[in-house]
């Protein structure tokens, strides 16, 4: 298990882009960076998770350009990109421009590749796309990855940095294989025992790939978590903490007090 000082806490903050006009969604991102937040992510889907399902949408990847265009410092990501939608190459090609759009006075981008295998039946069945197996569809993750990771070592010009990869999910037998051969972050909806179980997965399949664990920054979701929760996921090793808001409204209270809860952790560590 990695050491929860090993890494500063991180906040994300995942803006649904659902149940509100894009103008709404816009300014709700800037007021999240504005607040201090370090990553904004949506999420990829063609239609609500919640509410009235067929209300108010907005694509992932086209949003996420303008974000990239919108701001100046927090980072932003797909929680999770869904792999079947795109050609692989063609993700990569995506997620290389939107970091060098990104990368506006810096020089250098922040974009994450935030990717899993897909779960939406209705996204599938609407847009066309093979619904397949949770099998198949992990199997087509790991066949893309490659193709994207060589995609970008033959971009011109290349992307400005070695992209961070996130993959979600926390599958043993396939999807923590290749969080261990791919990802900068891992990404998961784990309690304490889950999370402890799966590090210990996790550890073994890094060992398999030749990584060290530590590599590897461990996510998961606020929900409806307590901060004495979020304390106890931090001290098995879990740095970055993400909550949800969605529209109409896109209350920022919660992301305010989980700020404030981060900043708190961070000094206590830099005290140390």
């Amino acid at each position: 298990m990695m050491s929860s000082t090993a890494r500063p806490v991180r906040i994300g903050v995942q803006i649904a882009p659902q149940h509100a006009p894009y103008e709404r969604i816009r300014d709700s991102a800037a007021e999240v960076e504005d607040a201090g937040a370090d990553i904004i992510f949506n999420w990829d889907h063609f239609f609500p998770l919640s509410g009235d399902r067929d209300g108010l949408h907005f694509e992932s990847w086209t949003m996420l350009a303008a974000l990239a265009e919108q701001t100046n410092r927090v980072e932003i990501g797909a929680l999770v990109n869904c792999n079947s939608y795109r050609n692989a190459n063609l993700q990569a090609d995506m997620a290389r421009t939107i970091d060098h759009i990104s990368a506006k006075g810096t020089g250098i981008g922040r974009f994450i590749f935030g990717t899993g295998s897909g779960w939406f039946e209705r996204d599938y069945l609407e847009y066309g796309y093979e619904f397949n197996t949770a099998g198949s569809r992990l199997d087509s993750l790991a066949q893309a990855l490659p193709v994207i990771e060589e995609r970008w070592a033959r971009l011109h010009p290349p992307p400005t940095r070695d992209i961070p990869v996130l993959i979600g999910g926390g599958g043993e037998k396939k999807t923590l294989r290749i969080v261990a051969r791919h990802a900068d972050i891992w990404h998961s909806f784990s309690d304490v025992p889950t999370l402890e179980h799966k590090l210990g997965v996790l550890a073994k399949r890094c060992e398999e790939a030749g990584r060290d664990i530590s590599e590897i920054e461990i996510s998961t979701e606020v929900r409806e978590r307590t901060f004495e929760e979020a304390d106890d996921l931090l001290d098995r090793g879990a740095t970055l903490f993400t909550l949800g808001i969605s529209g109409p409204s896109y209350d920022l209270a919660r992301v305010r007090d989980w700020l404030a809860w981060r900043d708190s952790k961070n000094a206590g560590d830099t005290a140390r």
